[in-house]
């Protein structure tokens, strides 16, 4: 399993009304994670990203970013994404991991390989985790084992 040092926690989806903030859609537990998080992008610094407000009901967030002070320049940010360092998460609790720690572990099904976890996807049903041969496995009710780098489901 790889160590991943660069975290993905969110997505720049579009400007925000005319004084150049952003709407950032987030991959966190919760929005308002985001508040505390040292977060940067290509075009976007630690220092310089603000967390504004949550939108309620959804995963997304209005942020502004230093510099950036017009609808259009705002729009040229649209699709860059959000990371943090993977240092600068807290501690998993007992039985919680990370996604980013799962990616590159081999997964198990009835004894046998079935390929490697690449990615997770969410479109709305649960967490699928998707294989480095293209298969997509539903995470919900897998038992993750560190210690030989495998996922059961």
């Amino acid at each position: 399993m790889e160590n991943n040092k660069r975290i993905l926690v969110g997505k720049i989806v579009a400007p925000q009304g005319i004084r150049g903030e952003v709407r950032v859609q987030t991959f966190t537990a919760t929005p308002g994670d985001l508040k505390n998080l040292p977060v940067f992008g290509d075009n976007v610094a630690t220092d310089a990203f603000h967390f504004v407000r949550a939108l309620p009901n959804t995963n997304v967030v209005i942020a502004r970013i230093d510099g950036v002070t017009t609808r259009n320049m705002a729009e040229t940010l649209r699709g860059t994404e959000i990371f943090i360092n993977r240092e600068d998460l807290p501690a998993a609790h007992d039985g919680e991991y990370y996604q980013a720690d799962l990616i590159g572990m081999t997964v198990v099904r009835d004894g046998a390989e079935i390929g490697r976890v690449a990615c997770f996807q969410n479109f709305g049903a649960g967490d699928i985790m998707e294989l480095d041969n293209g298969d997509m496995v539903a995470f919900r009710g897998a038992s993750v084992d560190f210690n030989q780098g495998k996922i059961f489901v």
